[in-house]
């Protein structure tokens, strides 16, 4: 087994934050593993009066959050949907799988959001869905794409992997489309390890997607009393999340407010310490919009070249500083091609995901260790 060296600094570190394991011992104990069980509930409940959606789901992962998204818009061969080029190969796969054509949309170039002006020339009688992503945590406008959503009668999924509790213009991310999905992966604020969640905000889809969730049958309705018994009534998988991990996520969501607070601290330190360092060497910071209210999800540099982004990689490995990259360009991959991708589709998505770097950012982060990154980054000419 390779260790890493002593004093090695991570890009990402899952921690405890509160009472994980108690709660993983309550459902052993009281035999409660499987799905659905107290602790999903309790994450349910605490997302949706959170939040206020009509119903949250957790699930094994956003992958299959979207996956039953695709699902219950009934997307099938010959449809269209649209995607940024900048994000995670889950967006547009879940809708690929049901037959669609993924439209690869470009990003704007201060948020790196889904660019809205480039959105409706995109629209064609086969769009059916718009999927934007906020990236890092960082609102999409919103009130353009479901505008233009609105006018040509095409769903809006949000993708907020990357952006629970995070707000545009007060309303909360996740609550402003028909659905949207949630990440719970390792890399997220509050995790599971591996886990997501679908939020419903259109009433109308509650009642299929918890029989989707359940292998198509109605077993949530059964389990409520409402059936005698339960029987397959549609198209479904497994998408039910065990209650194990389900406690150890409750564990976290309970928290939420002090990890936000702590995640918070960390990006506005690298924000105030790095400013006068990334001005005067051409690097630019992350951009937040005054009406958008983040969710601390990560600290990114924009560099400026590929090189000088490799040579940053580089020159803090060598301090044992783990910084790394993002996504690359998905019109441009060898799966993305077969949809039509091509060089110069997308200038702004191919240009910025050759120069962005992400700094190491985790919720058990220590103010020393910062403190070392800082340094090393200022180093660096």
């Amino acid at each position: 087994m390779n260790l890493p060296p002593a004093g090695f600094i991570p890009f990402n570190r899952s921690s405890l934050q509160g009472r994980e394991l108690e709660y993983i011992f309550q459902t052993i104990t009281i035999g409660q593993i499987a799905g659905d069980q107290t602790f999903s509930r309790k994450c349910h409940q605490l997302l949706e009066s959170t939040l206020g959606v009509k119903k949250a789901l957790v699930t094994t992962s956003c992958t299959h959050a979207l996956e039953m998204a695709a699902i219950l818009l009934g997307i099938k061969a010959g449809d269209e949907v649209i995607v940024p080029s900048f994000t995670f190969v889950s967006t547009p796969n879940a809708f690929v799988m049901r037959g669609a054509t993924p439209v690869f949309c470009d990003v704007r170039p201060d948020t790196l959001n889904l660019d809205e002006t480039k959105l409706e020339a995109l629209i064609t009688p086969r769009t059916k869905a718009i999927v934007p992503v906020h990236y890092a945590g960082v609102a999409c406008e919103m009130d353009a794409i479901l505008d233009i959503a609105a006018r040509h009668g095409v769903a809006v999924v949000e993708d907020n992997a990357h952006g629970l509790f995070g707000k545009y213009k007060g309303r909360w991310l996740g609550t402003l489309g028909c659905m949207a999905t949630q990440s719970f992966h390792e890399t997220k604020n509050i995790t599971c390890g591996e886990g997501g969640a679908l939020l419903i905000n259109d009433a109308k889809y509650a009642e299929r997607a918890e029989i989707i969730r359940e292998k198509g049958t109605n077993r949530a309705r059964f389990f409520r009393g409402q059936v005698d018994k339960y029987s397959w009534v549609d198209v479904g998988s497994s998408y039910v999340m065990s209650d194990v991990l389900a406690a150890f996520l409750y564990a976290q969501l309970d928290v939420w407010e002090v990890i936000q607070k702590r995640r918070q601290q960390i990006w506005e330190r690298y924000h105030t310490e790095l400013a006068d360092w990334c001005a005067a060497s051409g690097i630019r910071q992350p951009v937040v919009p005054e009406h958008c209210e983040q969710a601390w999800h990560m600290y990114y540099l924009l560099l400026p070249s590929l090189e000088k982004r490799q040579a940053l990689i580089a020159h803090l490995k060598a301090r044992n500083i783990y910084a790394v990259f993002h996504y690359l360009p998905l019109h441009l991959s060898e799966f993305g091609s077969r949809f039509g991708g091509r060089a110069g589709d997308c200038p702004v998505t191919e240009d910025l995901s050759d120069r962005l770097l992400r700094l190491p950012f985790f919720n058990s982060m220590t103010d020393e260790q910062q403190s070392q990154v800082i340094a090393a980054v200022k180093e660096f000419a």
